[in-house]
């Protein structure tokens, strides 16, 4: 993506869901209790902050973004206090004021030297979503993307006459979903389940491996009718699923696109997921691409795990974000996520081999090669041929393993940093895209005859031939397979 955090205050975006208070109380612990086996808190300072829905608004405005924000309070001290919270920080705040003397939502966490001691909620589930859809109406028409923040309370307890609003009004609806039946977010462009949820909603299902979640995330894509699912997997960052990359040809398919954690410590996970929607909605509305929005959501995410409660990340750490390049995506990667993965590398002062081949069966040749080639440098990238490539290239019975297969691989190999697949022929043009440092290629390859070498030794770098290891061959195994196979037929 561009290298600059987008202007974010033209943006409008209005936010609809579940809200309420968080309120922490910040104390020493130095003694137990005479009365009982629990800890005396003496009592320094009461924070409040704003909580789910209104954790969301205050993520965009904290990015600089207009912000509406429709929810639930109670006439209650609680609600006036997240009232005031909310216009405190300049968002259009249309509350829905709940029935029966409902009190506002509201979570307090006790806390001393950093660690959550307890929560007492006070919640009572307030209303339904028929209570915030007039509303709704009058606003949906002044803004760019719609957010539904849905904390399964009782706000968006049914999204269909949102939805359909907002899809009337041609505007974009990101949600943050919640349960086990996401059919009510049917037609919405695009939503965030974290992994818990997702495998909640597919009844069981374990997804233990990249195959199994690939196919549990295009089937919801069919299912709800979605543009894009982008799902949240902590630690191992977050996978970005559209329609573009889900047709019925998945040997040769693009994969979906990853991005690695980016946190430099995780304190707090609470409202992360708040912050990525919101960061997300942001950038789509200043006219990012979805994945440049989703690189800023991740930097965001990384970010607001490093603090205390729920919190929000400004504009100024997102670009100071954007310049650190001690985080380097590593993995299969689409071409435009390697180009800028190695832009990363290079102004690290990283040195860059790059070699490629169909890597059909991986062999002990290919390992050692690699090794070989790894060790030239910093950073090892690997060009793979597409199956429709190798199919023109070595006849229709080839490959004998899918792209996905062969690149995955390849990339859990130690000597490997980068995968990354071409259509071509031969490699010629991604190369001079990569503009890697030391081009090399194994066998009795001549140096001036290799595709690609003249763009390196003209950029300035090297090409090397490297001797295989003797008795191993990928054609060389096909064959000992099919020859054991007719023998046994």
């Amino acid at each position: 993506m561009n290298q600059s955090v987008p202007a974010f205050h033209h943006a409008r975006v209005l936010v609809v869901g579940d809200i309420m208070l968080d309120k922490y109380l910040h104390g020493k612990t130095q003694r137990i209790s005479p009365e009982a086996p629990v800890p005396v808190i003496h009592l320094e300072k009461t924070e409040y902050r704003a909580g789910g829905a209104a954790n969301v608004a205050m993520n965009l405005s904290a990015l600089g973004v207009q912000t509406s924000l429709i929810g639930v309070i109670g006439e209650d001290e609680v609600g006036q206090q997240l009232h005031h919270l909310l216009t405190q920080h300049g968002i259009d705040f249309h509350p829905c004021h709940a029935p029966n003397a409902t009190p506002t939502i509201c979570k307090t966490r006790i806390i001393s030297q950093h660690q959550q001691l307890l929560r007492i909620d006070q919640e009572t589930l307030p209303c339904t979503s028929e209570a915030i859809a007039p509303t709704f109406a009058q606003l949906v028409a002044d803004f760019d993307i719609i957010i539904l923040s849905d904390y399964a309370k009782g706000a968006l307890n049914d999204c269909q006459p949102l939805i359909q609003l907002a899809k009337a009004q041609q505007k974009k609806v990101l949600i943050d979903p919640k349960g086990n039946d996401f059919s009510k977010y049917q037609g919405a462009d695009l939503i965030t389940p974290n992994m818990s949820e997702l495998r909640q909603v597919c009844q069981g299902s374990h997804l233990e491996d990249d195959d199994s979640l690939y196919q549990a995330a295009h089937q919801l894509i069919k299912q709800l009718g979605l543009s894009a699912l982008l799902v949240t997997r902590s630690e191992a960052g977050m996978t970005l699923f559209s329609h573009h990359n889900d047709h019925s040809d998945h040997n040769n398919q693009q994969p979906p696109t990853h991005y690695a954690a980016k946190a430099k410590e995780v304190y707090d996970v609470t409202g992360a997921g708040d912050t990525v929607i919101a960061t997300l909605a942001a950038g789509l509305a200043a006219d990012c691409s979805l994945t440049e929005a989703v690189e800023l959501a991740n930097l965001a995410a990384g970010i607001v795990v490093g603090k205390l409660g729920t919190a929000t990340v400004t504009p100024r750490e997102l670009d100071k974000a954007l310049h650190d390049t001690r985080f380097i995506q590593q993995g299969y990667l689409s071409e435009a996520d390697l180009l800028n993965e190695l832009s990363k590398a290079k102004a690290k002062g990283e040195t860059i081999v790059m070699t490629n081949g169909c890597f059909d069966i991986l062999h002990t040749g290919h390992v050692a090669y690699l090794a070989q080639a790894k060790a030239l440098g910093d950073r090892l990238l690997v060009a793979i041929n597409t199956d429709a490539s190798i199919k023109r290239l070595k006849g229709s019975n080839r490959p004998a393993n899918p792209l996905k297969s062969r690149a995955h691989v390849l990339a859990a190999l130690r000597a490997v940093d980068w995968v990354v697949a071409f259509d071509e022929d031969t490699p010629t043009r991604i190369i001079e895209a990569c503009a890697p440092n030391y081009l090399v290629k194994g066998g009795d390859n001549q140096p001036e005859n290799i595709p690609g070498a003249q763009s390196v030794i003209d950029d300035g770098g090297q090409v090397l031939v490297m001797d295989y290891i003797d008795g191993f061959s990928t054609t060389a195994t096909i064959n000992r397979i099919n020859q054991t196979t007719d023998v046994n037929d």
